[in-house]
């Protein structure tokens, strides 16, 4: 039992483990955060063994434990997050791109949301899975999966254009009559 144990942990760093780290990357925005944070998943998955564990379960259950943790530090970090504001001003990033703006910008509308709602967008815009898949990695149900996603989507799309400036139909200036 122990080989295949060890051949399973072995065979998901090898396979899998570019995707874990993009996936808490795209939870936290930190690169450190996610290596910490997929070491940290391995750990708690593959530190007890586990009967019949294959190579798509326990993906699951290290994208599962990665979520947890995050999740975990937001509600650790939320104090915080209510008063940093008044102790430092946020840093403005310059970037000589503007595709570069907008992508980091999104990363940080993503990273803003709820931490379910962050893993249910990242899981279906960037892992490009299902409902259904969403579902069976996060061990939710569908309809909670949708809830998520159309609430994580209309959160980014209020801070996209909270203003209403641009005509959503025609992509113009809004001009009131």
């Amino acid at each position: 039992m122990a080989r295949a144990w060890d051949e399973v942990a072995t065979r998901l760093v090898v396979e899998r483990g570019d995707a874990l780290s993009r996936y808490a990357y795209l939870l936290t925005g930190s690169v450190d955060d996610a290596a910490d944070l997929v070491q940290e998943a391995l750990v708690r998955t593959f530190g007890t063994p586990r009967i019949a564990l294959t190579l798509p379960r326990a993906e699951a259950y290290v994208r599962r434990a990665i979520l947890n943790q995050v999740i975990d530090r937001s509600r650790r970090d939320g104090t915080w997050r209510r008063v940093r504001h008044l102790a430092a001003e946020p840093v403005a990033l310059d970037s000589p791109a503007e595709a570069s703006d907008e992508r980091l910008d999104l990363i940080e509308r993503v990273r803003a949301l709820a931490p379910r709602q962050a893993a249910c967008i990242v899981l279906r815009y960037y892992e490009d899975l299902t409902v259904d898949g969403i579902a069976a990695v996060l061990g939710i149900s569908s309809g909670a999966v949708k809830r998520y996603l159309s609430d994580g989507l209309r959160a980014l799309a209020s801070t996209i254009d909270p203003t209403g400036a641009r005509d959503a139909r025609t992509g113009g200036e809004h001009v009131p009559r």
